[in-house]
């Protein structure tokens, strides 16, 4: 397959105002996606975004090459991404797009894309949009306009769609939630769904002023929320990162909870009452103590490559129903089309009451396998396949870590920068490796 030169591993990303995050760019990808994905009976795209200041900029122009190629469009206005995969299929929409720079802070922005049917485009669809995307930007003739209306009540829609998808019975009310919002676009909708379902909740981040999403919040940054579930005596923590897809946890007594953890305990549930088809889809990330404590359920395990979209392609190709990304993407594929924090929680909840039992208390059969991960930010592209002494450190590393380890260098898909993930059996020895090989990269 051609490479893909705008598309990553979730979207298109990048700094605001340099290539591709331009309202110029924005206009002929528009123009591109309108001609591609809006071959529909109803011939609109929903577009949301989340609080970036750019978020507005960026629409206007990306809706105007939708315009222009005579598809509506349905603005869903600031909203979590996966209600726009929601949206897509509740207004039979041709595409859903979502304008967010996800977890990162509010100088980059993105575009996540999603097909009629509520999941994100495979490559091939993203590469039929780049190759018009290379096309000279025309106006077409004013009459063969698509128009632009505003979905009604978006906040409302989706809390209800959330709320939903569980029993009407649900009732947190012996519940003290700490909900960290990342002022990115969960904050209007998911103090609402757990209030809703009779939870006292305290709010962290939730007063968006353009610039501050994921400042020193959400799920890349917990030590507030840690803070104040010790200090509320709280049942549990909830960290949503900009765009809400993504959840990190806190349980009682304010130790961390990552997408691992959380997808070990949904997959252990659903085992016990029966709702599990055979196994679980994770990464190459996923911590090896989660894998044990899997096989030792007798749940087969299946590592694929980083990204929602992949987990969900393979959850898929195997008839699965779960799948998780350690940094916090959980997919429920018998409950939604993408991974959704607020969704991912409510399951969790679900079993705390079903279990009677704290969140530390469901994970206390689990012992995490020491891992570092460091990300080594580059002013330049460098090919890491060239460098003698890390091809001796991947050929060699199991003489230092022992068996029960791993070394994963990659290039990030969504940041200018290579992360670097060591894991092993002894702290020490992760913890030297890890920095030593951070060490070689910055030499370049």
């Amino acid at each position: 397959m051609t490479h893909l030169q705008y598309f990553k591993t979730d979207g298109i990303r990048g700094k605001v105002g340099k290539n591709p995050m331009t309202p110029e760019f924005c206009l002929t990808l528009g123009k591109a996606i309108g001609m591609v994905l809006g071959n529909n009976p109803e011939k609109k795209i929903v577009i949301g975004r989340d609080t970036r200041i750019s978020g507005s900029l960026l629409q206007s122009a990306l809706e105007f090459g939708i315009l222009s190629t005579g598809i509506s469009t349905l603005l869903a206005g600031c909203i979590p991404t996966s209600a726009i995969s929601y949206f897509t299929r509740y207004f039979n929409a041709s595409a859903g797009i979502i304008i967010s720079g996800s977890h990162n802070l509010f100088d980059d922005n993105g575009i996540k894309i999603f097909y009629k049917n509520g999941i994100k485009l495979t490559k091939k669809i993203e590469l039929k949009i780049e190759k018009k995307i290379k096309n000279i930007f025309t106006y077409p003739d004013f009459i063969h306009y698509g128009y632009s209306s505003k979905i009604i009540n978006p906040e409302c829609k989706y809390v209800n769609f959330c709320k939903n998808i569980y029993p009407k019975d649900l009732n947190l009310s012996k519940f003290t939630i700490v909900i960290d919002c990342a002022n990115g676009s969960t904050y209007n909708v998911a103090p609402r769904v757990f209030q809703d379902l009779g939870a006292k909740v305290i709010i962290l981040s939730a007063t968006p002023n353009g610039v501050n999403i994921n400042k020193n919040s959400g799920s890349t940054n917990i030590s507030n929320l840690k803070n104040a579930v010790i200090s509320e005596k709280a049942n549990i923590g909830l960290a949503f990162d900009g765009d809400g897809d993504r959840v990190i946890m806190v349980d009682h007594l304010g130790n961390k909870i990552d997408g691992d953890q959380i997808i070990y305990i949904i997959a252990k549930e659903y085992l016990k009452i029966k709702e599990l088809n055979r196994g679980v889809v994770g990464t190459l990330m996923t911590n090896m103590g989660i894998v044990l404590g899997l096989k030792k359920l007798g749940i087969p395990f299946y590592p694929t490559q980083i990204g929602d979209r992949n987990i969900y392609k393979k959850i898929q190709e195997k008839k699965w129903i779960l799948g998780a990304e350690q940094s916090g993407h959980i997919i429920l594929s018998d409950k939604h089309s993408t991974g959704d924090g607020i969704i991912a929680s409510l399951q969790v909840l679900l079993i705390m009451i079903h279990n009677n039992m704290t969140l530390y208390d469901l994970l206390s059969q689990i012992k995490l396998f020491p891992q570092v991960l460091l990300n080594v930010f580059l002013e330049k592209d460098i090919n890491l396949e060239e460098n003698v002494k890390l091809k001796t450190i991947l050929s060699q590393y199991k003489k230092i870590l022992g068996k029960n380890s791993r070394v994963l260098i990659r290039k990030s898909g969504t940041e200018s920068c290579i992360r670097i993930m060591v894991e092993g059996e002894n702290y020490l020895k992760v913890y030297k490796l890890a920095h030593y090989i951070a060490d070689i990269i910055k030499v370049f």
